[in-house]
């Protein structure tokens, strides 16, 4: 499936089309059992990730949201961004098999058409989530890495490993990097002048430096640091969980490296997650 929108956009089109293609291929042909396997995202099977797909490109096409009612036993339901995110999971959990791939099929077919024939400028608004307004360039964006991530959840759950450097890895690193200079100097509470390193390795590799100027803002950059404060160091996968909220620092201790300040360092990995 070949999509060809406007130059700013392809990048993110065709890495939502790379993995919600991988998507379709992973759930087509389970069993009604494996889509209940819990997934590394909160309270949510595999039907519950396919079914937040499926919801949220409805929304990008323009289609209305369901009218529901939650059920007020979901406990990962916390606040109003989890409730508006788990009304068209929920309305969709006595779905069937069948019922899921056909409607996940239907949906690739109606937003791939609608990428391919996307005329408008990237910097047109449109409805993010929770109904605000983002550019579309920006919403574009974040349905690749949305999509990239719950690919990574399902590929978890279903045991079966892969795409860890595909186009949608990349967009994902951009935007999970993006939140980082916030982890470091407000959240950790990193000292003003000092410097993070963080150093990834594996299928996407990068070595990115977290400086906190006199004035307690943060920035990011490629440039090493010659004394930082702390330096983390651990694999692409790790560094992936960490950053999207799919696993807790202690369960991962042995694969993240840690040099330096080591209260700074627990303090910025108890705030790694950048993802609602």
């Amino acid at each position: 499936m070949t999509v060809h929108p406007h130059p700013s956009l392809q990048p993110y089109a065709e890495a939502w089309t790379h993995s919600i293609e991988a998507i379709s291929e992973l759930v087509l042909p389970l069993t009604e059992g494996e889509w209940n396997r819990a997934t590394p995202c909160p309270g949510w099977s595999v039907r519950d990730v396919v079914s937040h797909i499926i919801g949220i490109e409805t929304e990008m096409l323009g289609d209305p949201r369901p009218i529901h009612t939650l059920p007020r036993d979901l406990r990962h339901v916390v606040d109003e961004f989890t409730r508006y995110m788990e009304v068209q999971v929920d309305v969709r959990r006595h779905h069937t098999a069948p019922e899921m791939t056909s409607e996940l099929e239907y949906t690739v077919i109606r937003r791939s058409r609608q990428l391919r024939n996307e005329k408008r400028d990237p910097a047109t608004l449109v409805r993010g989530p929770l109904g605000d307004q983002i550019t579309l360039e920006l919403a574009t964006r974040l349905r690749a890495f949305d999509v990239w991530i719950h690919e990574q959840d399902l590929r978890t759950a279903l045991g079966v490993p892969g795409n860890w450097d595909s186009p949608g890895a990349y967009v994902a690193r951009d935007i999970l990097l993006a939140g980082l200079p916030k982890v470091v100097a407000k959240l950790a509470g990193a000292p003003a002048r000092s410097t993070v390193v963080i150093d990834v390795h594996g299928p996407v590799e990068f070595l990115r430096t977290v400086r906190v100027d006199a004035d307690g803002q943060g920035s990011i950059d490629s440039t090493p640091s010659l004394g930082p404060a702390v330096t983390l160091a651990m694999d692409w996968e790790t560094y992936v969980r960490l950053a999207a909220g799919r696993v807790r620092p202690h369960a991962v201790a042995d694969r993240v490296k840690v040099e330096g300040d080591q209260a700074l360092a627990e303090a910025i990995l108890a705030h790694f997650a950048v993802t609602p």
